[in-house]
């Protein structure tokens, strides 16, 4: 059997695989499918309860207590100029996922990231994984969902969790892994069981490293904004999607300025947050 032959197998039992699942598990990505697009929606609808100059006031505010005063006024004008753009309903759409995306990733990649910080065993068995979701293209991730959730945002929001989990993983078994060996002997000598361990020394002094990989996540999730647009994840990358299609450069453009503008102010936003619990010792 040569090589051609053995890349057609792993095709036919790939496709067979989906084809398989899409038969026989409907029921279950049925009900991912409505729950994930269940969350999305209400997360979206809360980003569209306030009018935008509270959104950006509040953000400016946010802004302003972890970056300072000058991050402060820009995100507030930033998200102003997203409006005076006529993309306000498609920048809450885009935050609204990133931020649906994100917290379904840090469900998954905590308490993943705190096994392995535990487990420097496990850690040699999940590094390959994670080297092979990072340096995989993100587009990859869209296709099997998209032939399991169909097109939507169910399929936007599984991918872009994929792409977000590594960095929080590694950093945040970094942060539990990194934890000084003076203050472990010190609660150790005072008996501190494991839970007080954990709660009272290695996480306190793991917070800065994993705030630092939910940042890394955050931007992760931004990146697969404009690939999502493609399955019809509705927001930002729609628009810019739909804008190639039709060679319309200034919609274009203006879509990838909103995502710059939302991406710089979550990324010092939780900068912010990082230095605030010593990310800059």
């Amino acid at each position: 059997m040569d090589i051609d032959q053995i890349v057609d197998q792993f095709d036919f039992a790939v496709d067979d695989g989906l084809f398989w699942l899409g038969d026989n598990a409907a029921f279950l990505f049925d009900s991912i499918r409505d729950g994930l697009d269940g969350l999305y929606g209400l997360i979206l609808a809360v980003a569209h309860l306030p009018p935008f100059w509270a959104m950006a006031l509040v953000a400016g505010l946010v802004s302003w207590r972890t970056a300072g005063l000058t991050i402060g006024l820009l995100a507030t004008v930033g998200l102003i100029f997203c409006w005076a753009m006529g993309l306000w309903p498609e920048t809450m759409e885009t935050l609204a996922l990133v931020v649906t995306a994100s917290l379904l990733a840090l469900v998954i990649a905590l308490p993943v990231g705190v096994a392995i910080g535990y487990l420097p065993k496990l850690d040699r068995i999940t590094e390959p994984a994670l080297d092979l979701v990072q340096t995989l293209p993100p587009y990859i991730y869209l296709l099997p969902a998209i032939a399991l959730l169909g097109y939507g945002s169910a399929t936007a929001l599984t991918a872009t969790v994929i792409v977000a989990i590594p960095p929080v993983i590694r950093l945040t078994a970094l942060g539990i892994r990194t934890t000084k060996k003076e203050f472990i002997e010190l609660g150790q000598s005072s008996g501190m069981t494991q839970w007080q361990m954990f709660s009272k020394i290695r996480l306190p002094f793991a917070v800065p490293s994993i705030m630092a990989g939910i940042n890394q996540g955050l931007m992760m999730a931004f990146g697969m904004v404009v690939i999502a647009g493609i399955v019809g994840s509705g927001g930002l990358g729609k628009t810019i999607y739909e804008a190639i299609r039709t060679l319309d450069v200034a919609r274009s453009i203006n879509g990838a300025i909103a995502i710059v503008i939302l991406t710089m102010i979550i990324d010092r936003i939780t900068q912010g947050i990082v230095v605030q619990n010593g990310g800059d010792r």
